[in-house]
């Protein structure tokens, strides 16, 4: 007769704290925390029945409504376009970079990159 009341709270008690503070009902999370652990039985019997927005499934097969309206698809690097995007805006500064350095080359100029000394 003392281990079912104290599973009870103990079960009560860790789903309030993992409640997010949106989902709890009537009262705030903390006045929840207290009720359960104050009133031994009475407590968690009522969090469970009126503390908490549950959310059901929907014909009870596969996510809810509110499961598929919050879930986001993982999408792979290169099936992104905003990754991609990223990419090509990455790019641009050292093409840019690369262009201006091209004409001292073609002239017979020397680059930071030579390892080789200038001919007098």
């Amino acid at each position: 007769m003392f281990i079912v009341p104290l599973a009870l709270t103990i079960y009560a008690f860790i789903d309030c704290l993992n409640t997010s503070e949106e989902d709890t009902k009537h009262l705030p999370k903390i006045a929840w925390v207290f009720i359960i652990l104050l009133f031994w039985i009475v407590g968690p019997v009522v969090w469970l029945a009126a503390g908490k927005n549950r959310h059901h499934r929907a014909g009870g097969a596969g996510p809810s409504s509110w499961q598929r309206g919050r879930r986001q698809q993982w999408v792979a690097p290169d099936d992104n376009p905003d990754f991609l995007k990223s990419l090509k805006d990455d790019k641009k500064p050292e093409a840019e970079a690369e262009a201006e350095e091209e004409p001292g080359r073609r002239d017979g100029g020397t680059s930071p990159d030579d390892k080789t000394p200038p001919t007098s």
